[in-house]
């Protein structure tokens, strides 16, 4: 979760520093040293930092960032807008002209055509999940992704990826509204007794993919560089449980080029700078090398985002040599 600036639905206000031309999540340290900069990207479920955050601002609201936590949300939106043509209404899907549309209005008619078309129940109906009634009348029906594949945001109004008109898709890089933040317009209010989501149903997971909600392809899992295998070894040739957990640290990161947004890689990547610190410091090895591995890490799971990357491992590096680690101790 993450903090909404108060009585909106917007993140809350970067710092200063974040606030300037040009300056991106890409390349900022204040997600590692505990700041809700940069809206979902500071997402956290960390207790401590969500403790100071809304005990320093409690009338913030509260943001999730659906990839991370295996969210698809149905945004069904109910605006006065004028009903586009009939191949907009559902892409992909031929409505022919003798099917009266009349009284057709809003993403509830959009998203009951579709179910109706798939002889399912519409899911703004669907009791056995976690239905959220927005301020301005849409709703939020909340899923949980079972199956792993990293559903990708849309906007019902969009010519490249759209469920349904009216009809938004909340998933990886968005973010969603958690029922009971209060805005200027009123509250977000749950709507029946559920209050856990459902897992995503497959009619509709059929009906995402279809109409692209999938990225094109995911990259296969880079390896770890091979000089961190090298790296104990070039700190003196210290033994393999110290090899071991500098490679397990380094292939989480590595891993995060699999998924280009919300893959946790800035926590991964500061986990891993502390273990290596805390190797450092009890002489398992050198720093130089731990940094170079670090890094090499980064740059194969993030391209380009060296100076992000950079602070990040230095903040990181920084914590672990003032903890000692012996590989295989549960400190």
């Amino acid at each position: 979760m993450f903090p909404l600036a108060a009585g909106r639905k917007v993140p809350a206000a970067n710092c200063e520093s974040c606030r300037k031309p040009g300056h991106t999540h890409r390349d900022c340290g204040c997600r590692a040293e505990g700041r809700w900069c940069h809206g979902f990207h500071s997402a956290t479920l960390d207790t401590s930092r969500i403790e100071r955050w809304w005990g320093s601002a409690p009338s913030m609201g509260v943001g999730v960032s659906c990839g991370p936590a295996g969210l698809v949300v149905i945004d069904v939106d109910a605006h006065q807008q004028p009903v586009p043509s009939r191949d907009r209404l559902l892409p992909g899907i031929h409505i022919p002209d003798e099917v009266d549309l009349m009284g057709l209005a809003n993403g509830y008619h959009t998203l009951a055509v579709l179910a109706a078309l798939r002889g399912v129940v519409s899911p703004s109906e669907d009791d056995t999940t976690l239905r959220v009634r927005t301020p301005s009348g849409g709703m939020h029906v909340w899923y949980r992704a079972v199956d792993g594949r990293a559903w990708q945001c849309s906007t019902g109004a969009s010519t490249r990826r759209a469920l349904a008109w009216q009809v938004d898709i909340r998933a990886h890089g968005g973010y969603i509204v958690t029922p009971g933040t209060t805005t200027a317009d009123g509250t977000y209010t749950p709507v029946g007794p559920v209050r856990e989501p459902a897992p995503l149903p497959g009619w509709l997971a059929q009906e995402l993919e279809r109409t692209g909600h999938l990225p094109a392809a995911v990259p296969a899992p880079r390896p770890v560089p091979p000089r961190a295998r090298q790296a104990v070894m070039a700190a003196g040739g210290r033994t393999g449980k110290a090899t071991r957990t500098l490679l397990t640290v380094l292939t989480e990161v590595a891993d995060c080029a699999r998924v280009p947004e919300g893959a946790a890689f800035s926590e991964k990547l500061n986990r891993a700078a502390y273990t290596l610190g805390g190797l450092v410091a009890a002489g398992h090895l050198d720093q130089d090398e731990a940094e170079h591995v670090l890094l090499q890490a980064a740059e194969q799971a993030r391209p380009g985002q060296t100076r992000r990357a950079e602070q990040i491992i230095r903040s990181g590096m920084s914590a672990g040599l003032r903890r000692p680690l012996e590989p295989g101790s549960s400190s």
